[in-house]
């Protein structure tokens, strides 16, 4: 599942409320019986639940190899999957363990986040081509020359995700979608930060911004430059650890399979 026995134990709790709030606003019609009465169905147990959901997560494995492994039609496996989804994203929201999706002020972000920003890298995401050859223009990444989504982070020295940005889509230039998300206020207030040439031109905003040195055309750094640019990498390596972090979790790095709403 990722996650350690003491970590697995504690989300189990919260899951287990979540698991019965949801079945509670699911059901269609008046119980006979209480949750948890009547034949028991594997499938329902609260840990059973737990794993299957962390595990294909970690694994994203297609319905039918979850069937196999859990004693379930690849139908079966695809209902609990579309049920049980959304689920630990609530228990990690009522433990305030999530990052925030938006912040309204520098004041707001420095007292949730009292610690100094970093830096910012974008996040790709395999995404599966729209039929419309219009679309594909638009989710196509030439950097990573396939369709994408793509997300900007910022994040500390200590490897913690503070403000992922929304999905876009992966043609938008890092720059472009950095000015429109409207994070630059808090990284520019919040100390140093390091970035990656993707964001040239930002250091021209404002003094906090260390940036490599870009290589001048049909020319080399030079070997005063060359040091310093190895510099910045090492400190702004951090950063492509955080993500390394979250791709353990093999749904955060394949291709995504389910529907997207806005593709």
């Amino acid at each position: 599942t990722g996650l350690k026995r003491k970590a697995f134990d504690e989300l189990l709790q919260a899951f287990c409320i979540q698991l019965e709030l949801e079945a509670i606003a699911n059901s269609q019609k008046p119980r006979l019986r209480n949750i948890g009465e009547g034949e028991k169905y594997d499938g329902y147990r609260p840990k059973t639940s737990h794993v299957f959901i962390k595990f294909n997560f970690k694994c994203y494995l297609t319905f039918d190899v979850a069937g196999v492994l859990f004693y379930l039609h690849r139908s079966t496996a695809h209902y609990w999957m579309l049920r049980l989804q959304p689920l630990p994203l609530e228990c990690f929201q009522e433990k305030m363990a999530l990052p925030e999706r938006k912040l309204q002020s520098i004041e707001e972000f420095i007292t949730r986040f009292p610690s100094t920003t970093e830096m910012m890298i974008e996040l790709h995401k395999a995404y599966p081509a729209p039929k419309d050859y219009q679309k594909q223009k638009h989710h196509y990444s030439g950097k990573k020359k396939y369709h994408t989504r793509k997300h900007l982070i910022i994040k500390d020295s200590k490897k913690r995700a503070f403000v992922p940005s929304s999905s876009r889509k992966g043609k938008v230039h890092d720059k472009r979608q950095l000015d429109e998300e409207q994070l630059v206020d808090f990284v520019s207030s919040g100390g140093k930060s390091n970035v990656d040439l993707g964001f040239q031109g930002l250091q021209k905003e404002f003094v906090n911004i260390k940036i490599p040195r870009k290589k001048r055309l049909g020319k080399e750094l030079t070997e005063e430059e060359k040091p310093l640019n190895r510099k910045k990498s090492s400190a702004r390596v951090k950063c492509e650890h955080t993500i390394s972090g979250v791709k353990r979790y093999n749904a955060a790095r394949e291709l995504y399979r389910n529907h997207i709403k806005d593709g």
